[in-house]
Parts: C-alpha cells; sequence; structure tokens
C-alpha cells in the first residue's frame, strides 16, 4: 500500500496545544533545577558525581542530533509544524526529566 505524501496541515487541537505548552514549561523548570544542582556541584555545595562537568556537555550533543533525528522523521512524515515541534522537544525533555531525577536523589552534604 502506497503512503500518503500529502503533508497533514490540521490545526492544533487546544488539548494538543495545551500538552505542548506543559511540556515547555516542565522543560524550563527541569533544566533550571539541573543547571542549579550542577553549578552548586561544581562549588562543592551539591554532591555530584565525578564526571558531571563532561557528562553535561556530552548529553547535550546528544541530545541535539537526537532532536534532529525526530524532528526530521516528523518532517518525513508530513506533520504540521507543532508536531515538528514536540518531536524535536522530546529528547531534550527527557533528558532534563532523567538529569533532575538523577541529581535530586544525591545525599545533602
Amino acid at each position: 500500500m502506497a503512503r500518503n505524501l500529502t503533508p497533514d496541515f490540521t490545526a492544533l487541537s487546544p488539548a494538543d496545544s495545551v500538552r505542548l505548552w506543559t511540556e515547555l514549561f516542565r522543560l524550563g523548570v527541569e533544566s533550571q533545577m539541573v543547571i542549579a544542582m550542577r553549578v552548586a556541584g561544581m562549588m562543592g555545595l551539591w554532591p555530584t558525581s565525578p564526571g558531571e562537568e563532561s557528562r553535561m556537555f556530552i548529553e547535550k550533543q546528544d541530545a541535539a542530533w537526537a532532536a534532529f533525528r525526530a524532528m526530521s522523521r516528523a518532517v518525513g512524515r508530513g506533520a504540521t509544524p507543532e508536531r515538528m515541534m514536540a518531536a524535536a522537544l522530546r529528547p531534550y525533555s527527557r533528558r532534563a526529566h532523567a538529569n533532575a531525577k538523577r541529581l535530586s536523589r544525591a545525599p545533602l552534604r
């Protein structure tokens, strides 16, 4: 069966719009939490693993490539710009959430 290559330009539903904005807000909050904990770790105020400084650079590159691949797949499917943005946002959100969870579990000194 042949795939339909016509772009899907249907309007974003209100629920999808709220979900996307919620995800953006959550990413912003969790990113700030991770930044604060990592800076505190560099100052010796928050316990972090020894390789945390190099990890933050490496994971940004990995997340950027994952976001690029996800957005490229969405473009290939003919997704709307909002769905492309949601696809690109997912890898960053997953990593920020995992980092916030991992860093916040560290016992205080």
